[in-house]
């Protein structure tokens, strides 16, 4: 579980941890602070999405082909559905294509009641050297 903070080192500036890792799901959860926090209490959409890519290039990272040297999000779209004023935010990324030149990863993001707040589907390029 430090690989995740040392591969993506903003995960321990945003206070992202990683609950579960493997290569059919990861999980990530970011807790409510009012420093992540937009007007009115709620956690910011940025924060969210930092959220969800982490998760996103985690699942991806897992999934690499033997020649790949790492992975970098190319394209992310939003769906936000809910607002988190409390609690946490749990993000579930699961791949939806693994390919030798892109990855394709779902993610959904529950509040701490398990609504969900967000849906968030990115494609990350496989990177060699």
């Amino acid at each position: 579980m430090q690989a995740f903070a040392e591969l993506m080192p903003l995960t321990r500036t945003l206070g992202i941890e990683l609950v579960a890792a493997n290569q059919s799901e990861v999980v990530a959860r970011l807790a409510w602070a009012p420093e992540r926090c937009t007007a009115g209490g709620v956690l910011h959409g940025g924060a969210l999405m930092a959220l969800a890519d982490s998760a996103g290039g985690m699942c991806a990272s897992l999934l690499l082909p033997d020649d790949a040297t790492g992975t970098t999000t190319v394209e992310s779209k939003t769906n936000f559905l809910r607002a988190i004023r409390d609690g946490a935010a749990e993000a579930r990324a699961r791949p939806l294509h693994a390919g030798r030149t892109v990855i394709v990863v779902e993610t959904e993001i529950r509040d701490a009641e398990g609504r969900l707040a967000a849906k968030v589907t990115q494609s990350q390029l496989v990177l060699r050297a």
